[in-house]
């Protein structure tokens, strides 16, 4: 079973939307991860802090 997925971001007064990623097909995981944290962030600013 596939779902789709749009990205996209809004600025802080919900004015203007920018697409970041078109919409496009995913297969979600058979068994997603059980956590209670969020995973580390992987854009380029924060992984050039590592």
């Amino acid at each position: 079973m596939a779902m789709t997925m749009k990205v996209y971001e809004v600025d802080r007064y919900g004015n203007t939307v920018r697409v970041v990623q078109p919409e496009t097909e995913v297969v979600p995981l058979e068994r997603p991860e059980s956590t209670d944290r969020y995973p580390a962030c992987e854009c380029a600013q924060c992984k050039g802090q590592s």
